[in-house]
């Protein structure tokens, strides 16, 4: 999930009989049944010129119903650097970056570039892949303007007709133009991809390093293929009890939070960056600068800022405090200049359809019909939670979405050994929901970093990496949860 300036890197209870089979990784029954898919041998090639011939791409099929292989087909592109050693080499690790709705194949490069540690690449070959319907990945795309794309919309009564027809024109677009597909591409088809994956690397099992949305990518697949689990690590988790509708409620909640300490932190240094001298007074200067958006939109980045639209970035803003200061300065500068910035790129519209499919087609048939109820939602929440509560709980186009045929969300409940890492100050995956998913995933241990900031953990430094490396490099969990003090 992305904004216009902040990249989120953010990612079944009862089942059909036929879809049993394949839940069940030891059954003979399902490889037979998908034969043709895991037999497939890649056309491994260099993925660009510019990076490293090591770094090697490719295409492979899965099928988009997975109870009818013999039908439809989507292309899965996938990449592979081989960064093991012949004497240590433990196996693959698979990589995402979350979402849902991001690419993911071009991840392993940065992951060895930037945030791995050589003792676990030399153990690991690092594999990414573009999502179902993302990317390379057949994508999807619904044939919306940019001005549809805008999805966080703040409640107003005098716009409230125009959102109702927004979400429901959202839904219809896309079913217009992608039809039947639509209800393949979810969190359990793409973790049944996962494993057609392992199939054709020729591995056993798979380890799992994900961010965000990928933790409950990667608990999906324990739930599905738990002896093919290998290591994995979730990385600033999801609580699958409150997909999708509650992590966007829970983002209102915990933003909130994160205003507050951003408020007293920017008051302490106003000395740097003059937004206040109290908290008070920064939080004063913030709502000036959204009410001023609201009377003239500000020329930002190509894109024109709404103070619903400043309200929205702020979800992501302030949870690393010195960012969100410097963001906020630019943003004030920006609004009191008179100049136009350069004109919106114009781009497709594959990354937030791609978010909307997987988000409804999870949890499509959870999602309230009634209008009124999204009304009465939003006014609830922005009284709660006025910075971003409205927004959250607005309509959306899951109000709409087909779910005839659909599979529902999966329930996560099983022993899978697993590495939970979690920020205490994440507002984007909050502790709580770290905390729901520890708890149904009963083999797995938790790494809290108290006083810990921002989205993502490993590999920047933090003393969770220790941990984390050690289960990566010889797969004992520690024996109990750990909790770790931030660096200052």
């Amino acid at each position: 999930m992305r904004s216009s300036r902040i990249a989120l890197l953010l990612a079944a209870a009862t089942t059909a009989t036929v879809f049993s089979a394949l839940a069940l990784p030891t059954a003979p029954a399902a490889e037979d049944h998908l034969s043709q898919y895991v037999s497939q041998k890649p056309a491994w090639h260099r993925c660009a010129s510019e990076q490293p011939a090591a770094y090697q791409c490719a295409t492979i099929k899965v099928p988009l119903d997975y109870s009818r292989p013999g039908g439809k087909k989507l292309d899965l592109a996938i990449s592979r650097w081989k960064t093991s050693t012949r004497n240590e080499r433990h196996g693959v690790l698979l990589l995402n970056p979350g979402g849902p709705g991001s690419p993911g194949i071009d991840v392993p490069e940065l992951m060895a570039n930037e945030l791995l540690p050589k003792a676990v690449r030399r153990k690991y070959d690092l594999v990414g892949f573009d999502p179902r319907g993302i990317g390379r990945s057949s994508p999807v795309d619904c044939g919306l303007t940019p001005r549809e794309q805008k999805w966080e919309r703040a409640y107003k009564a005098g716009t409230f007709a125009k959102d109702v027809k927004w979400a429901r024109t959202f839904a219809e677009k896309c079913y217009a133009k992608q039809g039947d597909k639509l209800r393949h591409i979810t969190t359990r088809n793409t973790a049944r991809d996962m494993d057609v994956i392992r199939a054709v690397l020729g591995e056993k099992k798979i380890s799992y390093l994900e961010l965000s949305y990928g933790t409950y990518l990667g608990a999906v697949y324990t739930q599905l293929f738990p002896q093919r689990s290998d290591r994995f690590v979730l990385d600033s988790a999801v609580d699958p009890a409150r997909l999708w509708r509650g992590v966007f409620q829970l983002w209102a909640q915990d933003s909130e939070s994160a205003f507050t300490r951003w408020t007293k932190w920017t008051a302490r240094h106003n000395s740097t960056y003059r937004l206040g001298k109290t908290p008070e007074a920064v939080r004063q200067t913030f709502y000036d600068l959204v009410a001023r958006a609201d009377r003239k939109p500000i020329d930002f980045d190509g894109s024109e800022l709404t103070g619903a639209d400043v309200r929205a970035e702020s979800r992501a803003m302030f949870y690393d405090a010195r960012e969100g200061a410097e963001m906020v300065v630019e943003l004030k500068k920006a609004a009191e200049e008179r100049g136009l910035s350069d004109s919106p790129t114009e781009s497709g519209d594959n990354e937030v359809t791609g978010l909307w499919s997987v988000v409804c087609g999870d949890t499509g048939r959870d999602w309230p019909r009634d209008p009124e109820r999204y009304r009465s939602d939003a006014l609830r929440d922005k009284g709660r939670y006025p910075l971003y509560g409205d927004i959250a709980s607005h309509i959306k186009p899951c109000a709409f979405w087909k779910t005839t045929g659909g599979e529902p969300a999966t329930k996560i409940d099983n022993t899978a050994g697993a590495l939970i890492l979690q920020n205490q100050w994440d507002s984007q995956t909050p502790l709580s929901g770290a905390e729901g998913l520890h708890r149904v995933l009963k083999g797995s241990k938790m790494v809290t970093v108290a006083g810990g900031v921002g989205h993502g953990i490993y590999g920047r430094r933090s003393c969770a990496d220790k941990t984390a490396t050690a289960y990566l490099t010889t797969g004992k969990l520690p024996a109990k949860d750990v909790t770790c003090k931030a660096t200052p």
